[in-house]
């Protein structure tokens, strides 16, 4: 406040317009406001891009993944359709491949799967097949055991033939040697002697060659000596035929049937049981009577041992 001195009194100095100075500040707050709002704005909108790309990203991985597990679930399939080993093998790790299954679907199917769930996801497939590999080097393991079974079985099973065959033909062999053994051990009847016996009242015995007078035939011959047949008893069928050609059988003979090697089942007229003695000739004699009365004519006499005939004598009476 100043003095006027004309005036002798007190003038107020006229107050300052701050108007402009508001106006100013209000600009300059709006300005700035305007501002922050278009860079909150870009960055939401970086945020809102950056988290499109991560979902994007997340989808992308998550698709991934499960495409996958599907090729690894379709190599299973088809593989064990085609390989029953294989199928038995995967059964019995089922309870694996379940809770591996079921921990990768687990993982998928959130709503909000992270990335770290969908690297775990991942990590299961590559054990899936890490699994499914290591079933086809079992099997290829197996197969390979399998073939090699094969092989040794059809080396076996030549084996099992030839020694089959070796000892059929030993067995043929063996049996034709014993075969040969068998009939060389045959004994041979020769030197027969055949006559008829008359018997007088006082019991003495003399020759005849009359029909009538012959009480009976007396009748030897020889066993040669055979280096082959053992030493044993030996029996000899003796078929002794009159005049007609008709086997002499009689009960008091002893008289039956046998089966020869060469001649079928004959009828025989007696037998007789003897001891041999291995590579020795024997002396046979025996007397062979009849009930009814000899007839004239030519009487025969057939000696079989072991199936075989060994000799013949005949004596002629009149």
């Amino acid at each position: 406040m100043t003095t006027n001195p004309t005036s002798g009194s007190f003038s107020q100095e006229p107050k300052k317009d701050n108007k402009g100075t508001i106006i100013i500040v209000l600009l300059i707050a709006l300005v700035i406001s305007w501002v922050y709002f278009f860079y909150t704005k870009n960055q939401t909108n970086n945020l809102i891009s950056d988290k499109d790309a991560q979902y994007s990203t997340l989808d992308s991985s998550k698709n991934a993944v499960q495409k996958e597990f599907d090729d690894a679930m379709v190599r299973l399939e088809e593989m064990t359709q085609t390989n029953v080993g294989l199928d038995s093998l995967v059964k019995t790790k089922d309870k694996e491949m379940q809770v591996l299954k079921t921990r990768f679907k687990t993982l998928v199917s959130k709503q909000n799967a992270t990335a770290e769930d969908l690297a775990e996801a991942k990590v299961l497939v590559g054990e899936l097949n890490g699994k499914i590999n290591d079933y086809v080097r079992e099997i290829e393991r197996l197969q390979a055991e399998n073939q090699q079974l094969t092989v040794d079985k059809a080396g076996l099973t030549a084996d099992k033939q030839n020694l089959e065959k070796n000892l059929a033909t030993t067995e043929v062999a063996k049996k034709d040697a014993e075969d040969k053994v068998d009939v060389g051990s045959t004994l041979h009847a020769s030197s027969f002697q055949i006559a008829a016996i008359n018997e007088t009242n006082s019991g003495k015995e003399k020759s005849t060659s009359k029909a009538k007078r012959a009480d009976k035939l007396r009748i030897s011959f020889m066993l040669d000596e055979n280096r082959i047949a053992i030493s044993g008893t030996k029996m000899l069928f003796i078929i002794a035929k009159d005049p007609s050609g008709k086997i002499i059988k009689e009960t008091a003979l002893g008289s039956g049937s046998f089966e020869t090697r060469q001649d079928g089942q004959l009828d025989y007229t007696t037998k007789l049981n003897t001891e041999y003695t291995q590579g020795e000739s024997k002396s046979i004699n025996f007397d062979l009577k009849q009930t009814d009365s000899y007839a004239k004519g030519s009487y025969s006499i057939v000696v079989y041992q072991n199936g075989f005939k060994i000799g013949q004598g005949i004596a002629v009476l009149k």
